[in-house]
């Protein structure tokens, strides 16, 4: 186990994050389109109403907690035929009424927390980590102190020089006296653990080079369909972890190959009534690849759609009440990038491309090594990446998330695992 995860704690990775503010269950589905697009992940936190006045502890919080909603939610629940046929009614839905009720998703945690315990909390399901910003440190001594905003903590009191003491009260904090500050928290996700381990690469060496097949980080067990099957068919999939699911091709010896994916990340920004129109009309195939509005009628199903007549969504980020097709871009896809350009005919009934853009699924290969699918996730901003044979292009085996990166970091490294790779050949692997 690395030393970097047994010293550090919780506390050294909340530099710079921003207080907390509740995302009340009772607030309307428009409000939480805009939170989504305004926060740093593509889902938030929910929370119930306080009931009572005053200084809340550990548990009430932790009850008061929902569930995470992301943007994958909203569109399957918008994708339902009422809804689309009353946006209005849609807009005014209760985040209540959409939220998965999930209250294992979060914990409140110590500052002083190690880093190795919520690494473990994480890896059994927790997504997100509130702890408390206003706290005073005690630390021992360097040895046993605690590394906290990227220094030491001096001992602050002599009565902790003893030696029988150091181990005992080296977690010691003292919070605030005041209760407007016992309830500032911030949030921490496994994207900003992520962020830490690949910062400490030199101290988790040799894993970080070590492939992610060696360290058995593939998932098998991830949520597909197939490119002709009604894109409808994914709000029945129910993802979990990550909320993701591949739309894959067959090939004529039985595998499948990943064309495209519809998850919470591909759809954190976009217009979702297009959205969740184009789910509910639109092949996977479809949805993913993008049906251009300039394309002949031959070649397109009846993609029309029309706006209650008089309405005006402009105002909440959606498209003009007259009718329209369902175009890529309206879902934050651009197939008409210079890559874009007509190979071959699929098997759902449309000319498409081997496309390579902004609707192109993450990949890597089963020999990319970890410390490459970390920096390939912060750089997109994903939460998972596929994960391709070697020897074939785009045959799908897995997928690698944040859970299964945090169970191999935590791995001892065999020197095995390593063989002839060196920080050289990772710095070419991640240019190319």
């Amino acid at each position: 186990m690395a030393s970097v995860f047994i010293y550090h704690v919780v506390g050294d990775l909340t530099v710079g994050k921003p207080e907390l503010t509740e995302f009340c269950e009772t607030e309307t589905l428009e409000t939480a389109i805009k939170a989504i697009g305004d926060s740093t992940e593509c889902g938030i936190p929910v929370w119930k109403k306080k009931s009572l006045v005053g200084i809340e502890n550990n548990e009430m919080r932790q009850q008061r907690f929902v569930g995470i909603l992301n943007s994958f939610d909203i569109v399957s629940f918008l994708a339902k035929a009422e809804f689309l046929e009353d946006q209005d009614k849609a807009m005014k839905t209760l985040v209540s009424e959409v939220v998965v009720p999930n209250n294992s998703l979060l914990r409140q945690v110590d500052p002083g927390t190690r880093l190795i315990d919520a690494l473990e909390m994480m890896k059994q399901g927790v997504r997100r980590l509130l702890v408390r910003k206003s706290v005073v440190w005690k630390g021992m001594s360097k040895r046993f102190s605690i590394l906290y905003n990227g220094k030491w903590l001096k001992n602050l009191d002599p009565s902790y020089s003893s030696g029988n003491n150091l181990i005992a009260n080296a977690n010691c904090l003292s919070s605030s006296s005041t209760s407007s500050s016992q309830d500032k928290f911030c949030c921490l996700s496994r994207e900003d653990v992520i962020r830490f381990v690949i910062g400490c690469l030199g101290a988790l060496a040799p894993l970080p080079l070590s492939s992610i097949s060696s360290l058995g980080a593939i998932n098998p067990n991830y949520s597909s369909i197939e490119a002709s099957l009604p894109a409808i068919e994914v709000t029945n999939k129910s993802p979990g972890d990550p909320s993701a699911v591949a739309v894959v091709e067959p090939t004529l010896d039985g595998q499948y190959k990943i064309i495209g994916e519809i998850s919470a990340s591909k759809l954190w920004k976009c217009d979702y009534l297009a959205a969740a129109w184009a789910l509910a009309n639109l092949s996977a195939g479809q949805f993913v690849m993008g049906v251009e509005d300039n394309m002949t009628p031959r070649s397109l199903p009846d993609c029309s759609v029309n706006s209650p007549v008089g309405e005006d969504n402009t105002a909440s980020g959606f498209s003009s009440p007259r009718p329209r097709k369902f175009c890529s871009r309206s879902i934050g896809f651009n197939p008409s990038s210079p890559s874009f350009s007509i190979s071959r005919t699929s098997s759902f009934g449309i000319s498409r491309s081997m496309y390579r853009g902004r609707s192109a699924p993450l990949t890597c290969k089963i020999t990319s090594s970890l410390a490459a699918v970390m920096a390939q996730m912060l750089s997109h901003r994903a939460t998972h990446v596929w994960v391709t044979e070697d020897e074939s292009d785009d045959v799908l085996v897995g997928v690698v998330g944040y859970a299964d990166i945090l169970a191999a970091v935590t791995k001892q490294p065999a020197a095995s695992n390593l063989g002839n790779r060196s920080y050289e050949g990772f710095a070419t692997e991640i240019q190319s």
